[in-house]
């Protein structure tokens, strides 16, 4: 008997170190997300990447907006030369979320030619392989703002980096995530994925471009 409760208790000492550990994880990439959202890059870059996010037919939905209009100012400042719009076709929709976004920064007065486009991409990590296929060899040479949702910024940022892409946080001033409960449950869902991406990263190359073969789908 002595024996058993030697080996239970060293079994829970062991059990709490495990979930002691696994609680500074969680609270250190919680801490990166929350950081991350704050910082922002002041100078200029070449092209702005606006990560995609849901439509509604043929409108962005809130979030998306606030991503388009806040890439939009960025180019009337000169900020960046150029915007480049990202996402393809969801669930249940018929037009492509970058498309969607195309339309809206053209009907406030962005030339066509400053606008590049692909509609295919359906996942973070897709918007920014597209993104540097699009940019092809330019990419080694030029900076880009990420536009995107700030609590959104360490992901994205960590992806673009493992992908070559010299990139700088660009977050919206705005977000329509305000309350305190859709705020923590954002962080807390950004957290989670960014342990994924961590986690899967060792051990998954990143394809060299995307799609596989032949370019991005335009946007239409």
């Amino acid at each position: 008997m002595a024996v058993r409760r030697r080996v239970r208790r060293r079994s829970l000492r062991l059990a709490l170190v495990a979930l002691g550990f696994l609680g500074l994880v969680a609270l250190g990439l919680v801490g990166w997300v929350g950081v991350a959202s704050f910082r922002t890059s002041e100078g200029p870059a070449d092209t702005a990447v606006v990560l995609s996010a849901a439509i509604y037919g043929a409108r962005p939905s809130p979030v998306f907006e606030e991503r388009i209009k806040h890439a939009i100012d960025l180019y009337r400042t000169r900020r960046v030369r150029r915007i480049l719009f990202t996402g393809g076709v969801g669930e249940r929709d018929v037009r492509a979320e970058a498309a969607v976004a195309r339309a809206y920064a053209l009907a406030r007065g962005v030339p066509p030619e400053a606008i590049l486009c692909e509609a295919g991409s359906r996942t973070t990590f897709e918007n920014l392989l597209a993104a540097r296929t699009l940019l092809g060899e330019e990419r080694g040479r030029q900076r880009v703002l990420l536009v995107s949702d700030p609590l959104h910024m360490a992901r994205a940022l960590a992806m673009a980096r493992e992908l070559g892409l010299d990139a700088a946080p660009a977050p919206t001033p705005t977000t329509r995530f305000t309350g305190t409960r859709s705020r923590l449950r954002f962080l807390l869902r950004e957290s989670y994925y960014l342990a994924g991406y961590l986690v899967r990263r060792p051990f998954v190359r990143p394809p060299a471009r995307w799609p596989a073969e032949g370019e991005p789908p335009p946007c239409e």
